[in-house]
């Protein structure tokens, strides 16, 4: 199975995401993170998805009906493009007096942080990409993981790749 990173523009209206969503369901891909949010351009949101398939042609078919749709306005597989691809966690661990120090000496080389402390408790922050993210959550896994909480894969192509605001030609109809 392959990863692959889709994203589509959308206008960000009620039901967008449902329908978007469906199409995946309907095609039977299995959405393993989903990130949505505003884009620069007034009324248009970004979805992310991470999908695994196993033939490319059916992410090429899903593609082509997800344009069809309405509501949305571009859809691109960016894989194979040079992208910067991110995502946010939040891991509660179990820790007492003893073990902070040593929670702190794992998370210091992610350069990620403990944004809350309680007496049975940290809770860290961490931002990179997938397997910065997993590697982190690995090294956590011993001192006891309460919760955790991610944000799921937002990705963009890098350099001189049509923007948003390009979607500016599209009509957008509150």
């Amino acid at each position: 199975m392959k990863k692959r990173i889709v994203t589509a523009l959308v206008h960000n209206r009620s039901g967008v995401l449902n329908r978007v969503t469906g199409l995946f369901t309907k095609r039977q891909f299995n959405i393993e993170s989903i990130s949505v949010g505003y884009t620069e351009v007034e009324g248009v949101s970004k979805m992310t998805f991470l999908v695994s398939v196993e033939d490319d042609r059916k992410i090429e078919q899903l593609i082509k009906q997800l344009n069809k749709q309405i509501d949305v306005l571009k859809v691109s597989d960016i894989t194979d493009q040079g992208v910067v691809a991110r995502e946010l966690a939040m891991i509660k661990v179990l820790s007492n007096g003893q073990t902070r120090s040593e929670i702190n000496g794992i998370v210091e080389p992610f350069r990620a942080s403990i944004i809350d402390v309680c007496r049975d408790s940290v809770t860290v922050q961490v931002t990179g990409d997938i397997d910065k993210v997993e590697a982190i959550i690995d090294l956590l896994r011993p001192y006891g993981i309460k919760e955790i909480a991610r944000t799921g894969i937002t990705a963009f192509t890098r350099g001189n790749v049509k923007s948003v605001s390009d979607i500016r030609q599209y009509s957008i109809v509150n």
